[in-house]
Formats: structure tokens, C-alpha cells, sequence
């Protein structure tokens, strides 16, 4: 299994994956799900995959094949329009792919792949986009302007309260890896190391792309951070009005550490 985010703020996209594909007693693979295409100054997109691995490695093949031997009759990702026309291009040839290995199959195996596509093209905004197995993409919607692939149930909760259009690159950064974390937390199957792409909007320079381990320094801060605040706050959260009885007739009692003014302490 895998999980990837894309965040798309005013200020550019965010792109976030981790890098495992089995998960076991005595066995753990590990992939690169994050790849990067840049035409400085001209445009630059990433793609994220979840899915038939045989079928995603296959599909960025053929796109980076197809980008790099350009001859200009034929659609590639260094010369469509626009960052949809991008993405219908990568829907496909996925479908092209996953046609090819269910033609040469002796069993009822499936082949599907999903992808998150972000960038920009100097001279249009930024844009994200997810790409179905059935090769059809769609994008965020404003009140919710992330997308996820694979296991995404456990880093949701984070992005529907914290994300939206205003939130500024860094801390869709933040939010993105804060989202990783609870995902690598409660399922065995999503692992680092993870990547993290950031394309600051007009800015159009391949972007900052790291790699975190779990011991990378900045990681373990944040994970460490983010555990250690959210047991300060529920620690913080109303008391029942059985635990301070005659003190609040609405059924919850003010913050465990309030005065009786209602001030902090």
C-alpha cells in the first residue's frame, strides 16, 4: 500500500509521499513515488502513484521517455498546453499500460494505477489534479483543495481541518508531513523514507525537493512536536459535569486547568 497528499494553496503546490510498497513480518520494499519533471523557467510538475507498481513504474517510464525525445508531432508532458491536458495525457498512457499487461495475463491480476499530478506552466497558475485507474482526472475543490491516493483515512482528518487556500506554503508543508505521520502511525503499510515537493507559485525552478527519513532531524522534531502537543490539548479538553458536580448545569464543565473566572491559569 502506499499514501500520497497533494496540497494546492494560493502559493503554490505541495506534493508528499512515502516510499513503501510491501509490509510485513520479513518484508519491506521501498519505491520512489514522487517524480519530478522541470523545463526551468517554462514549467514543472510532479507526479505521485499508488497502485499496480509494475504499472506506475511503466507509466512514468514511458512519460519521461516521451518528455525527453521530443519531436514536437506527438503529446508529451513538455508540450501540452495546459496542466489538464497534462493530466488526460497521463491518464492515457496509463490506460495504454495497464491495457498491455491485461492482454499478456493468465489470471484475473489487476493493473490498476492512480496519480496526483501538480505544477505549473509559466504564464497559467498552479494546478492539481488526480488521475482514476479509467484514465480520468479531476481536481480539488476549493472548500477542500487536497487530494489523496491510497491509504488516505488516517492523514484526512489533519488536511479537512487545517488546509485551505490561504494556508501558506510552509505550513501546507507542515500540514502535508503532519498528515504522513498519523498515516505511518496507525497502518503498517505506509512507510518512509518520504518525499517532499514544494512549487512555489510563478516561481518556476524545479522547486525544493527533500527526502526524510525517520530519523532525519526535522522529522523526528515534528513527529515529536505534534504527539507532545496533541496530548497537552487533550489533556486541556472540558471536563463532564460529573467531575466538578454544581459547577456547570449544561452537562461540561470549563478547560480542566481554568480558574473560576475562566481565565487561563
Amino acid at each position: 500500500m502506499t499514501y500520497c497528499v497533494g496540497i494546492l494553496v494560493e502559493e503554490g503546490v505541495v506534493l508528499a509521499s512515502d516510499s513503501r510498497t510491501n509490509a510485513g513480518v520479513d518484508h519491506i520494499a521501498c519505491y520512489t513515488k514522487a517524480h519530478a519533471f522541470t523545463w526551468a523557467g517554462k514549467r514543472q510538475m510532479a507526479l505521485l502513484s499508488s497502485g499496480n507498481l509494475a504499472t506506475t513504474q511503466a507509466v512514468v517510464s514511458r512519460l519521461q521517455r516521451e518528455a525527453l525525445h521530443d519531436d514536437g508531432g506527438s503529446p508529451s508532458l513538455a508540450t501540452v498546453s495546459t496542466l489538464e491536458e497534462a493530466a488526460h495525457y497521463v491518464g492515457r498512457t496509463s490506460i495504454a499500460v495497464q491495457e498491455q499487461y491485461a492482454s499478456k495475463a493468465h489470471s484475473e491480476a489487476r493493473f490498476d494505477a492512480t496519480f496526483i499530478l501538480g505544477g505549473q506552466i509559466a504564464g497559467q497558475p498552479p494546478q492539481l489534479f488526480l488521475v482514476y485507474p479509467e484514465g480520468n482526472p479531476i481536481m480539488p475543490s476549493p472548500y477542500s483543495p487536497f487530494l489523496q491516493i491510497g491509504e488516505t483515512k488516517y492523514g484526512k482528518p489533519i488536511l479537512d481541518r487545517i488546509v485551505a487556500p490561504g494556508l501558506s506554503l510552509e505550513n501546507a508543508a507542515r500540514c502535508a508531513l503532519v498528515s504522513m505521520d498519523s498515516a505511518m502511525r496507525s497502518n503498517l503499510s505506509v512507510g518512509p523514507p518520504l518525499d517532499l515537493l514544494i512549487f512555489r507559485r510563478d516561481r518556476i525552478d524545479g522547486g525544493s525537493q527533500s527526502r526524510f527519513e525517520l530519523n532525519t532531524p526535522y522529522l523526528s522534531a515534528l513527529r515529536k512536536s505534534w504527539n507532545s502537543g496533541l496530548k497537552r490539548l487533550f489533556q486541556r479538553l472540558p471536563e463532564f459535569a460529573w467531575e466538578n458536580p454544581g459547577n456547570d448545569p449544561g452537562g461540561i464543565s470549563g478547560n480542566r486547568d481554568a480558574t473560576a473566572s475562566g481565565e487561563p491559569r
